[in-house]
């Protein structure tokens, strides 16, 4: 058991650590997580983004500020900053996911999968009724208790169980005969 858990340890190191190798890796983070970010709380209110960004670009900062704040007082510290890190990790995930299918093709692809339910988790949780409503489940996230940072936490804990599952994208890590991995 422990060496299991030595082996998960050391693989989400490994990929955690990977995206900050080069600067084109760390920049492409970067973006990712700021993209997630940002998608993540212009969602929080659809109809409010959609206004802002409709009267122009230029409201863009200005909806993701508002929106933020919103975030802070609806979620609390805790949930903003499970949204932060939520963000922060998907775009490690995004790296590494991107640097496997790159080197493996399209066997690297089938990986991709597995981060999907961490994506749709955390996402529903942070935009709220904006998914749900689309979903038919308005007041589900309502019923969540915590203003649905378990659901958060969830699917971060899904990303982390990706990233430690897959650790460095470059190398293959095959476990000794008769262990497992």
């Amino acid at each position: 058991m422990t060496t299991w858990l030595a082996t998960h340890v050391s693989r989400l190191l490994a990929a955690v650590g990977y995206p900050f190798t080069t600067a084109r890796r760390t920049l492409a983070t970067t973006g990712f997580a700021v993209a997630t970010y940002c998608v993540l709380v212009l969602s929080t209110f659809p109809t409010y983004s959609m206004q802002m960004l409709g009267a122009g670009p230029g409201y863009a900062a200005d909806a993701l500020l508002a929106l933020t704040a919103n975030t802070y007082r609806t979620v609390g510290g805790v949930g903003l900053g499970l949204i932060v890190v939520y963000a922060v990790a998907t775009g490690v995930a995004l790296t590494t996911t991107v640097a496997r299918v790159r080197d493996a093709g399209s066997t690297g692809a089938w990986d991709l999968w597995s981060v999907l339910p961490g994506l749709v988790a955390s996402g529903c949780a942070s935009c709220g009724a904006g998914v749900l409503g689309l979903l038919g489940l308005v007041g589900a996230l309502a019923a969540m208790p915590f203003d649905g940072n378990l659901l958060r936490l969830g699917g971060l804990v899904l990303l982390v169980g990706y990233l430690s599952r897959t650790g460095h994208p470059r190398r293959c890590e095959l476990a000794p005969t008769g262990e497992e991995a």
